[in-house]
């Protein structure tokens, strides 16, 4: 047998062996929590307790899966697949198809995603006469979903002055019925989103207590990972059910909860105590990630807190290099100096491009280092683009089986009326879609029987629609007998898609053939693996590939690429990832923490976290880097360093106060830096604050007057010296060396350069 016990440390160990009760274990970054929680289940089964008693709940299906495979070594396969383990929407959609019918939904439900509701909620903005500018589908499901979170029902929401009145002070008053009618059309469509998977259970157990009970009952021994970030809607899910045997674990780490705009509540860690009064806890406090520098310079930021669980996490790594500070006099030099650092610490320790990470607070930091990587061949990848299954072409066909799986799916039958091309226009979709809401039947019900519609609709209209219907049928009647990949490849058939595709060999087009074909891929890998557990047909339908589909996470559809390239992501997106080299870039006031902090003592001690998970990302290297100037709405302004710069210890820094570039350059003995650039290096003088650029008073000089030897302004690269001048005016480039932007080439007549007269 595995003797899996002796792997842990001592304290591990002990939360692994308290099997019964409630205990917290409160893992800090690096400490091993995943091994605990893997370890804590094995042990649950080799104790003799039934798999299928087991709720183990995460964040991503990724996890999960992880967890299930390492429980599978330990235990045996068997062992593991029994086990109820999952996020928590993949878990509570499993049994709202078995309880549906309780809340008036059919147990095929399709599940919308975040761009499915969107679109819906749209649709209802345009059918209200609202203005679009004020209605924005983001901020109208930004709002829907947080309601939902907390538990608010529509009729709850349109009851509720303080709601409403926020709703009219953000000049939003029609929320309420936005809300109202976005539940009916879901629920006329046999539709639920990602947040009423919690919403509906939670009112499924509210009102169906024999069917909370029963649940109770299976569920005897609990588990939860990521604790911190629960939020209101998972804390009452898991309050209800681990009420009867009290059996629960929780894991997690306040000091990493950083989810509160997605509405998760560090006060459900913090106050897990006083939920479970006789609960254990265990501190996993030995960080096996990190050097002991980091680990230090983390802790002496968190320790600034107030709202957290006190504990010591320490490292027993080497000592390591000093946290980094890289000051910069603008965000174009920010890119330069750290591409400069990349390249120094890659050459000296021998590592590849993808053992570095910069992570920032915004997506449209990536900005300057995406051009300042690409003038220097440095190869990168953006973490968080367009999800695979978020691409048009793949979403059509997903539209396709959703509509076999669930008729009543309006949204996706008004995706693929018209596609492929049937000469079903807009108005006839407009019309269908009236006369589904004004009599309260699904469009498929009035396609069924369309040449019962009279003059809505006429014969040559009415005829195409019979013809989709038909091919729909058709579909539906094959996917009765077949797997789930030999319907798509009927659909893909049948619909001509690829053909059509094919016909127009445009590289967008080759791109989308090649988009299907690897969703076919997906398709056929999913049926295989069926094929190893059963050979039960039923396993292995189009529906419960769909069901696997939309409960992907975005962590989940995240591409593991294998090819040498930097990764750029926010520091959001790289919570529970590890990186041997990490830079934390526009590290600034106003922008990290953001401007809400000045006034919001809660919103910055979250913004602490951020910078502290962001940190203990590293194994071996951490940068930290802002400028003194930044481009933003067509002008230079100034900046200040952030205060969480400052609050780092000194002693685990590179003295974040003096003015040196030490990591990324050398002076000499006259004050001058030099500054690798292509190969090539560049005296230039000591950086000076930039002045401030008003673009408003900012009156270029003559092009043709510009001569070399002149100190010239440029509004976005600031002072510079014109170096040599090539060609004939106007096909005349100036070299400039600019004080803070290095050396640019430009074409005089476009370049706007101001001469500068010297005193």
């Amino acid at each position: 047998m595995h003797n899996y016990l002796s792997e842990l440390n001592k304290v591990q160990r002990q939360a692994v062996e308290n099997i019964n009760g409630p205990s917290l274990v409160v893992a800090g970054a690096g400490s091993g929590k995943t091994r605990v929680l893997t370890y804590k289940i094995a042990h649950l089964l080799n104790n003799d307790v039934p798999a299928n008693s087991i709720l183990a709940l995460t964040f991503t299906n990724k996890a999960a899966a992880e967890m299930k495979e390492r429980v599978a070594k330990i235990t045996g396969y068997d062992n593991s697949k029994r086990i109820w383990m999952g996020t928590f929407h993949s878990i509570f959609a499993r049994i709202l198809r078995v309880e549906a019918d309780k809340l008036g939904y059919p147990s095929n439900f399709t599940i919308y995603d975040a761009e499915d509701t969107k679109s819906t909620i749209r649709a209802i903005v345009k059918d209200f006469n609202l203005d679009k500018d004020i209605y924005k589908p983001n901020a109208v499901y930004g709002r829907i979903s947080s309601a939902k979170n907390n538990l608010i029902t529509p009729k709850y929401y349109a009851e509720s002055k303080d709601l409403l009145d926020q709703d009219r002070y953000s000049k939003k008053p029609e929320i309420h019925r936005i809300y109202k009618e976005y539940a009916k059309r879901c629920y006329a469509s046999g539709v639920m989103d990602f947040d009423d998977l919690l919403l509906k259970i939670n009112v499924l157990f509210r009102d169906f207590k024999d069917v909370l009970e029963k649940y109770q009952n299976i569920f005897k021994y609990i588990l939860v990972d990521e604790y911190q970030d629960t939020n209101y809607s998972q804390y009452r899910i898991i309050k209800e059910l681990s009420s009867k045997h009290k059996n629960i674990c929780v894991v997690g780490d306040d000091a990493q909860s950083i989810y509160s705009f997605r509405g998760a509540l560090i006060e459900n860690i913090l106050n897990y105590q006083k939920d479970f009064p006789s609960c254990k806890v265990f501190k996993l406090e030995q960080n096996y990630r990190s050097t002991q520098n980091i680990v230090n310079a983390a802790n002496s930021i968190i320790e600034k807190n107030k709202d957290r669980i006190k504990k010591n996490v320490f490292s027993e790594n080497e000592e390591g290099d000093k946290v980094n500070i890289i000051k910069a006099m603008s965000d174009n030099e920010e890119g330069f100096l750290v591409s400069n650092s990349i390249a120094d610490i890659k050459r000296t320790n021998n590592y590849k491009y993808n053992d570095f990470a910069i992570l920032y607070r915004t997506n449209n930091q990536s900005r300057v280092f995406e051009e300042t990587f690409r003038k220097r061949n440095i190869p990168y990848r953006i973490f968080g683009g367009l999800s695979f299954y978020q691409r048009k072409e793949v979403k059509d066909v997903l539209a396709y089986l959703k509509v076999i799986v669930n008729s009543k799916d309006a949204e996706s039958i008004k995706r693929i009326i018209n596609y492929p091309a049937r000469g079903i226009g807009k108005t006839t979709v407009d019309k269908l879609s009236k006369l589904s809401l004004n009599n309260d039947i699904p469009i498929w019900e009035i396609l069924k029987r369309i040449e019962q519609t009279g003059t809505v609709f006429n014969a040559g209209t009415r005829k195409k629609l019979a013809g989709f219907k038909n091919v729909i049928s058709e579909l539906m009647d094959f996917s009765q007998n077949n797997d789930a990949y030999t319907l798509i490849t009927k659909v893909i058939s049948e619909t001509e898609i690829l053909k059509r595709l094919k016909s127009d060999n445009t590289p967008e087009n080759i791109n989308r053939v090649e988009n299907i074909n690897e969703l076919i891929n997906a398709v056929s890998e999913f049926v295989e693996n069926k094929n190893e557990e059963t050979e039960d047909l039923s396993e292995k339908t189009i529906q419960k590939y769909m069901e696997e589909v939309s409960l992907l996470t975005s962590m989940d559809t995240e591409s593991d690429e294998e090819n040498d390239k930097v990764t750029l992501m926010t520091i959001h997106s790289s919570k529970g990832l590890e990186y041997k080299n990490v830079y934390v870039v526009g590290v600034e006031q106003n922008l990290f923490p953001n401007n809400q902090a000045t006034f919001d003592p809660k919103n910055l001690e979250e913004e602490r976290r951020l910078f502290y998970v962001a940190l203990t990302r590293a194994e071996k290297h951490v940068s930290v880097s802002y400028s003194l100037s930044r481009f933003k709405y067509g002008k230079i302004e100034s900046t200040t360093p952030s205060q969480f710069v400052n609050e780092i210890d000194p002693q685990f820094t590179n003295n974040p106060l003096e003015d040196n570039f030490s990591s990324v350059g050398s002076s000499d003995s006259t004050g001058e830096s030099y500054f690798s650039s292509s190969n090539k290096f560049i005296k230039r003088k000591t950086l000076k604050p930039l002045q401030k650029i008003s673009a408003e008073n900012f009156e270029p000089s003559n092009p043709e007057q510009v001569e070399v030897g002149m100190s010239v302004l440029h509004l976005r690269f600031g002072e510079g010296e014109v170096v040599a001048i090539e060609g004939e005016y106007p096909q005349s480039k100036a070299t400039v060396i600019f004080d803070n932007a290095g050396k640019k080439q430009l074409l005089l007549k476009f370049a706007k350069l101001k001469i500068v007269e010297k005193d």
